[in-house]
């Protein structure tokens, strides 16, 4: 993104969720593209088994630091109220 001459790199928060068994995954890039087909490939130890993965929920944020604490926010979560109302729109 550019913003007055000066190219914005965005980071990006994520939630995919498990066509297999519906098992969430969260986490943060800048490439979501990229990065869901890397789950998907099988390349990511801790996400393998449960694949396909399809995203369902994405947020953009300015810099690394903040996606970062927002992804420890919503792995916070834990798969509760929070983390559903935050799929379906809600603000969590």
């Amino acid at each position: 993104m550019a913003m007055g001459g000066m190219i914005i790199n965005m980071f990006y928060v994520y939630i995919l969720q498990s066509e297999k068994n519906g098992r969430y995954y969260v986490g943060y890039t800048r490439d979501i593209n990229d990065r869901l087909k890397h789950h998907n490939s099988g390349a990511n130890k801790s996400t393998k088994p449960y694949r396909p993965w399809k995203l369902i929920f994405q947020e953009s944020h300015i810099d690394k630091r903040s996606a970062w604490l927002r992804e420890k926010k919503i792995k916070s979560y834990k798969s509760g109220n929070a983390l559903k109302k935050l799929i379906l729109g809600g603000v969590a």
